[in-house]
């Protein structure tokens, strides 16, 4: 297997931030079993992710999440505890894949793979929100398979065919930042509205 050049690097690390901002335990089980299976040669920093341990703790995650994710409010809640999860774990992911490399590449690709990671949670954790408030269940859940669909596509991307990913990821960041916006709109005028809805209720109930 002829050894990674730099842009196919820089590739896997986007891919590796960005997917760990929607689902971080599908990024870390699905990259250790395609290395413990030898599909790809992981890069040193990476190597972790292959022990039987580590395969056998995401891949409990990532069954956890993938129900987790489906469900209406718990999924918003999930969001916010991982939070303070994914956005760390990107850019630790995408550090790992220059880990034997200069200083100075590690800390770019770890600042690239925390602010990848963060724009799509952001964007995953917005729209979730937004489709929350329809009562019926389907969109969730397609909304959801969505994601589980567009996490291992990413990574096979970014190994296979990174210029292709490349191209599909600043679409994809575009994308997401205009939901944010448009979404965060959408969720501060509802929010008004409630409040403004229920603060003549509350002044007859006090009166």
């Amino acid at each position: 297997m002829p050894p990674l050049d730099s842009p196919q690097l820089l590739a896997i690390a986007a891919a590796l931030g960005w997917a760990s901002g929607l689902r971080l335990y599908a990024v870390v089980f699905l990259t250790g079993l395609a290395g413990r299976l030898g599909w790809v040669e992981l890069p040193g920093g990476l190597a972790l992710l292959q022990h039987p341990l580590m395969l056998s703790a995401s891949g409990f995650m990532l069954f956890v999440e993938f129900f987790a994710d489906k469900i209406p409010g718990i999924d918003s809640l999930w969001d916010l505890v991982h939070t303070l999860v994914r956005i760390p774990a990107g850019a630790a992911l995408a550090a790992a894949v220059f880990g034997a490399d200069p200083t100075a590449w590690t800390l770019a690709a770890a600042l690239m793979g925390g602010t990848l990671a963060a724009t799509s949670h952001i964007a995953k954790a917005t729209t979730r929100a937004a489709v929350n408030t329809s009562p019926e269940p389907f969109s969730n859940v397609g909304m959801s398979l969505l994601g589980d669909a567009a996490v291992p596509t990413a990574l096979w991307l970014s190994w296979t065919h990174p210029l292709l990913f490349a191209v599909l990821l600043a679409v994809a960041l575009v994308t997401m930042v205009g939901a944010i916006w448009w979404l965060g709109r959408f969720l501060r005028q509802l929010t008004t509205r409630m409040t403004s809805w229920r603060r003549p209720s509350l002044q007859r109930i006090e009166s």
